[in-house]
C-alpha cells in the first residue's frame, strides 16, 4: 500500500510538472529575426537558464501551423502556452475555449478568456521618441519609416514616430512605406533593402524600420548608402555600428521570461512608465547621441510618463490616418 501511495504521488508530480513547462510558439519571421521573435526567445532562454528546467517551442512556417502547434503544446499539458503575435489570437480563442485547465498568453493581441493572459505595449511611446531622435539627427528634414506587413499595430509604431518627429521639428517630413500584406512581409530583407533605397533616393537621410527580419535589409541598406537606421524591438544597435542611430525597444523578452513563471489572466499594458518600452542607448551608438539629443529625448519621456504629453494611439484615438 505504502509504495502504492508513493507511485501514485510520483505520477501526480510528473503530471504537475509537465504542467508547469512552459511552450513558445513564435510566430512568421523565424525564432532568429534578430527583432520580435528573437527577443521572446531570449526571455524563454533567461527562464530556462534561471530555473534549470526546460521549454518546449515551434516556429511557425505558414498560417496553417498555428493552430496544429498549439493544439500539440496543449495535448502535452504544457503550461503556460505562449502566443509571440497578433497573429496568433484567433488560434488561441479556439484552443483555449478546450483546455479550460491550461494557462495560455499572448503578445501583441488581447484574448479575453479566464485562462488567458494578453500583454500588449504602447509601441507609440517608444517610436515618439526615436521618432524625436530621427528628426534631432536628420540633415535634411526627411526620415522614413518602412514597416513589415501592413496591419494597425505596425501603424501604431508610423504614428507614433511621426509624432515625435513633428515634436522635435514641427517641419520634418515623413515618408512611409509598408512592405506587404500577408505574413511574408516579416522576412523580406531584399525588398526592405528597396524601400529603403527608394526614400533615399527621395532625400531621407534616418529610416526607422518595424518590419521583424526585413528590417535587416533596411539597416544594410543605410549602411551602404551612408544614412542612418533605427532599429526596432530588440536592441540592435550592435549589427552596424556608426550606423544604428539607436532602437525602438519592445520588451518583448521580459514579458515571455515573466509568463513563463506566472501568468494572471486579464491585460497586461506596458509603456515607458512600466519599462516595457524604451529607446537604446549603449557604446555602439553613443557617438551618434549628443548630449543635447538626450537631453531634450529624456525630458520627453519624462513628459510622456507624468501625462504631459499625449501620445496619441492610431488603434484607439482615430490619429495619423493615412
Amino acid at each position: 500500500m505504502k509504495y502504492a501511495v508513493l507511485a501514485a504521488l510520483a505520477l501526480s508530480l510528473g503530471a504537475a510538472q509537465a504542467q508547469a513547462q512552459p511552450a513558445v510558439i513564435y510566430d512568421m519571421g523565424g525564432k532568429f529575426d534578430k527583432s520580435f521573435n528573437e527577443a521572446a526567445y531570449v526571455g524563454a532562454e533567461r527562464w530556462k537558464k534561471e530555473t534549470g528546467k526546460p521549454y518546449l517551442e515551434f516556429e511557425i512556417a505558414n498560417e496553417a501551423q498555428r493552430e496544429q502547434a498549439m493544439r500539440r503544446m496543449a495535448d502535452k499539458s504544457a503550461s503556460p502556452i505562449i502566443g509571440v503575435g497578433f497573429g496568433q489570437g484567433s488560434t488561441m480563442e479556439k484552443v483555449a475555449k478546450d483546455f479550460p485547465k491550461l494557462q495560455f498568453a499572448i503578445i501583441d493581441s488581447v484574448v479575453k478568456l479566464p485562462n488567458v493572459e494578453s500583454v500588449v505595449f504602447k509601441e507609440q511611446e517608444g517610436s515618439f521618441l526615436v521618432g524625436m531622435m530621427a528628426a534631432l539627427a536628420s540633415k535634411s528634414g526627411k526620415v522614413g519609416f518602412i514597416g513589415g506587413m501592413d496591419i494597425p499595430l505596425i501603424r501604431k509604431f508610423a504614428c507614433g514616430y511621426e509624432q515625435g518627429a513633428k515634436y522635435a521639428n514641427p517641419k520634418t517630413e515623413v515618408a512611409s512605406n509598408m512592405t506587404g500584406t500577408t505574413p511574408a512581409a516579416w522576412n523580406d530583407p531584399t525588398r526592405g533593402s528597396e524601400l529603403a533605397k527608394a526614400q533615399f533616393a527621395k532625400g531621407v537621410d534616418v529610416v526607422f524600420a518595424a518590419a521583424g527580419g526585413t528590417g535587416v535589409g533596411v539597416y544594410q541598406a543605410s549602411k551602404d548608402a551612408g544614412k542612418l537606421a533605427i532599429g526596432v524591438d530588440s536592441n540592435q544597435n550592435h549589427l552596424h555600428p556608426g550606423t544604428m542611430l539607436t532602437s525602438m525597444v519592445k520588451r518583448v523578452d521580459e514579458a515571455v521570461y515573466r509568463l513563463s513563471k506566472k501568468t494572471s489572466p486579464g491585460v497586461t499594458v506596458l509603456g515607458l512608465k512600466e519599462g516595457g518600452v524604451d529607446y537604446a542607448l549603449d557604446q555602439h551608438n553613443a557617438k551618434l547621441v549628443s548630449p543635447e539629443m538626450k537631453k531634450k529625448v529624456d525630458a520627453a519621456k519624462a513628459d510622456i510618463i507624468a501625462g504631459k504629453i499625449k501620445v496619441a494611439d492610431y488603434m484607439a484615438d482615430n490619429a495619423c490616418k493615412y
